[in-house]
C-alpha cells in the first residue's frame, strides 16, 4: 500500500529543483522521489516553494527575522500540519528545519533529519520520545551525538545522476555555493581569490537574518569586484554547468559540516574541492585526489593553483555510491519501519506510560 508522507520544511526557506539550502534540496529530491514511485507527498514550506506532491503554503517572511517572526512563524507551521492531519491519513511526518522542536505533532510517527550541526539544536530533542525518530546524515555527525542520545542509523545524503553525467570544459574560476553567513567562510574565498589572483564566483543566498544580512554587508559586497562576482541563488541547470566547468570548489567553512552536498556535487561532477578540516569534510577529500584540506587562506589560494592537475574522473570516481536514489532508498526503509505499523515494536511505551523504552523486536538499530 502507498505510504503518505508530510514533509515539513524550515519555515524561512523556499523548497525545489532551485533550493539553496542543503536541508532544502535533500527534502526536494524526496518530494519528487515519493511521486515517481508511486507514495504520496505532502509539503509544507513558504510561499515560492515548488513541489512534485501536494504544496501547503505558508506566507513568506515580511522581512528580517525577528523573535516575533519566529513565533509566527512555528505557530502557522503548527496548524498547517494540524490541518493536514485532520484532513488526510498521514503515514508519517518527516521535519526538516533546526527549529522542528517547536511544531512536532503528536499521535503520528515523526521522523526528524538532523541536517545541521547537533549542538545547534535544543537539547530537549534528544529526550526519548515514544514516536519520534532522529538520525544524522553523515557517519561523521552522527559519531557526536550527545552521551545516550538513541538515532536512527545515518542517512548519507545523496545528489542528482545527472551531475555524474555533466561534462564541460574546464574553465579559470574557482565557484564557491553556500549561504551567506559568517560561519560559512565567504570572507576567507575573498581573500584566497586574491591571494591567488585568480577569479572566483560565489552562488547563494542569504536568509533574512540581521547577522547575516549584516555580514554580506560589510565581509562580502566590499571585496566583490570584476574578477570576484556574486552570482546570488544558482538554479539546478546553471548550477551543474558551473560546477563541471570551475577549476576547483572551495569550501573554507568555520563550522562542523554534516555532509556538504556543496562538496559531493562538486566532486560529482568532476571537480575537485578545496576545503577546511572541518566536520564530514576530510572523510570526502583525499588530499592531492579529488582535493586538498587546508587551514587558512594562504594555502587555499596555493591549492587552487595546484587543482588543475587533478583527475575529474578521480573525482567523480571517489562519490560513485553517492547518487541521489541510494540515499532515497534509505529513507523509504526508515519510512516503511517507522509507519504506524510498526511503531509498538520501535518504540513502546513503558507500563508506568511515561517516557519510551527500547524492548522486543527493533527493526532500526539504535545507536
Amino acid at each position: 500500500m502507498a505510504l503518505t508522507v508530510l514533509s515539513v520544511a524550515y519555515p524561512f526557506a523556499p523548497v525545489g529543483p532551485d533550493a539553496v539550502g542543503g536541508a532544502e534540496q535533500v527534502l526536494s529530491a524526496l518530494d519528487r522521489a515519493l511521486v515517481a514511485r508511486g507514495e504520496r507527498s505532502i509539503v509544507i514550506a513558504c510561499e515560492g516553494s515548488s513541489t512534485a506532491g501536494r504544496l501547503v503554503a505558508t506566507a513568506p517572511v515580511p522581512g528580517r527575522i525577528s523573535n516575533e517572526i519566529r513565533r509566527h512563524a512555528w505557530c502557522a507551521h503548527r496548524q498547517a500540519i494540524e490541518g493536514v492531519l485532520r484532513e488526510e491519513k498521514v503515514d508519517l511526518v518527516h521535519l526538516h528545519g533546526i527549529d522542528f522542536d517547536r511544531y512536532i505533532p503528536e499521535g503520528v510517527p515523526v521522523l526528524a533529519t538532523l541536517h545541521l550541526p547537533l549542538d545547534w539544536y535544543s537539547a530537549a530533542i534528544f529526550e526519548p520520545r515514544p514516536s519520534l525518530f532522529l538520525h544524522c546524515v553523515s557517519e561523521a555527525q552522527h559519531a557526536g551525538r550527545p552521551t545516550g542520545g538513541r538515532l536512527l542509523p545515518p542517512v548519507p545524503n545523496g545528489v542528482p545522476s545527472r551531475l555524474f553525467e555533466t561534462r564541460q570544459r574546464k574553465r579559470s574560476f574557482a565557484l564557491m555555493l553556500a549561504r551567506i553567513c559568517p560561519e560559512k567562510g565567504v570572507d576567507i574565498a575573498l581573500e584566497a581569490s586574491r591571494i591567488a589572483d585568480f577569479p572566483l564566483l560565489i552562488g547563494g543566498a542569504a536568509f533574512p537574518y540581521e547577522a547575516h544580512r549584516r555580514y554580506f554587508e560589510e565581509r562580502v559586497a566590499p571585496f566583490l569586484d570584476a574578477g570576484r562576482r556574486f552570482l546570488g541563488p544558482v538554479g539546478f541547470e546553471r548550477k551543474r554547468r558551473l560546477l563541471a566547468a570551475a577549476r576547483c570548489v572551495l569550501i573554507p567553512s568555520l563550522v562542523a559540516e554534516t555532509s556538504s552536498l556543496a562538496a559531493l556535487e562538486a566532486l560529482a561532477s568532476g571537480t575537485p574541492v578545496i576545503a577546511f578540516p572541518n566536520g564530514a569534510l576530510p572523510s570526502l577529500i583525499k588530499d592531492g585526489v579529488n582535493g586538498f584540506i587546508v587551514r587558512n587562506a594562504a594555502e587555499m589560494a596555493q591549492a587552487i593553483a595546484a587543482a588543475e592537475a587533478l583527475s575529474p574522473d578521480d573525482c567523480r570516481f571517489s562519490v560513485i555510491d553517492r547518487a541521489e536514489e541510494r540515499m532515497v532508498d534509505r529513507y523509504l526503509d526508515h519510512y516503511r519501519t517507522i509507519a504506524p505499523h510498526a511503531i509498538r515494536s520501535v518504540w513502546p511505551r513503558n507500563q508506568q506510560g511515561g517516557g519510551s523504552t527500547l524492548s522486543g523486536r527493533v527493526p532500526l538499530r539504535q545507536t
